[in-house]
C-alpha cells in the first residue's frame, strides 16, 4: 500500500488557454464616475492609466506585478529621471500581456521634478497614443 496515491491520469492533455476579453467597467474620469461598460481599444487605454496612475506594492489589492515604480526616483537627479523614466513606463506596462511593447517616447522635463511623459503602446487591440502624462517626482 503506497502512502501516496498514484494513478494514470494525465494532467497535462487538453488544456486550452483562453484569453479574457478586454471588457471591464467604464471610468469616467471628468465626472469621477463609474458608468457602463468599454471593450476594445478604449479598455486598453483605461487599463494603461490606471497602471500608470497606480503605485506598485502601495495596495494588498494587486498583484505584486501591477502598477509602476515611481516612489524610487522622488529627489533625484532630473538628469537620471528622464533616463529612466522609458524604462520603468516599460516595465510597469509590459506587465500586462495585452501590451506587446512600447515605443515612440517623448519625456519633456518643464520643471526641476515635473516630467511630462508622451508614447505609443502597441497592444493586442492595435496601436494606442498616451500623451501628456504628468509625472511629479
Amino acid at each position: 500500500m503506497a502512502i501516496i496515491p498514484s494513478s494514470d491520469i494525465n494532467i497535462g492533455e487538453d488544456i486550452e488557454v483562453v484569453n479574457q476579453p478586454t471588457l471591464t467597467y467604464y471610468w469616467d474620469t471628468t465626472n469621477k464616475r463609474i458608468t457602463g461598460y468599454v471593450d476594445g481599444k478604449q479598455a486598453m487605454k483605461q487599463a494603461i492609466y490606471k497602471i500608470i496612475e497606480t503605485e506598485r506594492f502601495q495596495y494588498a489589492i494587486y498583484d505584486w506585478n501591477y502598477g509602476i515604480e515611481l516612489e524610487g526616483l522622488i529627489g533625484k537627479d532630473p538628469l537620471f529621471v528622464s533616463a529612466e523614466l522609458e524604462r520603468v513606463f516599460t516595465e510597469a506596462l509590459t506587465a500586462d500581456d495585452r501590451i506587446i511593447s512600447l515605443s515612440d517616447f517623448i519625456i519633456n522635463n518643464s520643471e526641476s521634478s515635473v516630467f511630462v511623459v508622451s508614447f505609443t503602446a502597441n497592444t493586442t487591440e492595435g496601436d494606442i497614443t498616451i500623451e501628456g502624462v504628468v509625472v511629479n517626482v
